[in-house]
């Protein structure tokens, strides 16, 4: 019985640490992530890099755009950005290179967010990423996925896209938001800067009435009171 016990721990203990071990070395991959993006559609585009060396720091990541009409990066501290258009005006690279101090150093990742789209009306779309390191290694994650379906050594960060809603498709969901809202602001402003005007004058009315009223008022107490010393 013990003896059983002993061997259940051992497979378990191995089978866990392999995946531990499976799981770290996919961490240290470059990947993308956006759990909301769908085909045709924007999105927020999430790379996350790890810097693999033990004496170097990632300085610089570039990734390569499936040629998109916009792509806006996120402001990174001690980082500037720089997205690279072909002639037909769509946005092909964008390029993060880091200040000097702000690298990300061993045992260390950063995030880099990219607002894009459209994306491809396509069920994945791969986004290969070069990772530059402080001591001149350069590494391309550029390689797709192998025909048996297993992960090469250096895979392209690749996401995958859900079928188009409609709700986002093209981007006119967003930018029709967008222009709604700010209509709606300026109504909304309009109509209060209206309803001020029109509460202003109505007190203005009923105070010049009062002053009247009150001078009328005025007039006939006088009246009244000469008439009386009068008599």
């Amino acid at each position: 019985m013990k003896s059983s016990l002993s061997r259940a721990l051992f497979v378990s203990g191995t089978t866990v640490g392999a995946l531990l071990i499976g799981a770290g070395a996919a961490s240290a991959h470059v990947v993308v992530s956006a759990p909301d993006a769908e085909q045709g559609g924007y999105s927020v585009l999430t790379f996350r890099v790890p810097t693999e060396s033990d004496t170097a720091s990632t300085n610089s990541v570039k990734v390569t755009l499936p040629g998109l009409n916009s792509a806006r990066t996120q402001l990174i501290p001690g980082w500037t950005s720089t997205v690279e258009k072909d002639s037909a005006d769509l946005a092909v690279t964008v390029t993060w290179t880091a200040n000097p101090g702000a690298e990300v150093g061993p045992g260390q990742f950063q995030q880099f967010l990219l607002s894009a789209g459209p994306l491809p009306e396509e069920d994945t779309v791969s986004f290969p990423a070069t990772q530059t390191y402080t001591d001149g290694e350069v590494v391309n994650w550029d390689e797709p996925m192998t025909e048996d379906g297993s992960e090469p050594e250096l895979p392209a960060p690749t996401l995958t896209l859900a079928a188009a809603s409609g709700e986002a498709h093209g981007g006119t969901h967003s930018e029709t938001t967008e222009t709604a809202e700010a209509s709606s602001e300026a109504s909304s402003s309009d109509n209060t800067a209206s309803d001020n005007t029109a509460s202003d004058n109505t007190a203005r009315w009923i105070a010049g009435a009062g002053l009247v009223l009150g001078a009328i008022g005025a007039g006939l107490g006088i009246g009244a009171t000469v008439r009386s010393r009068r008599s």
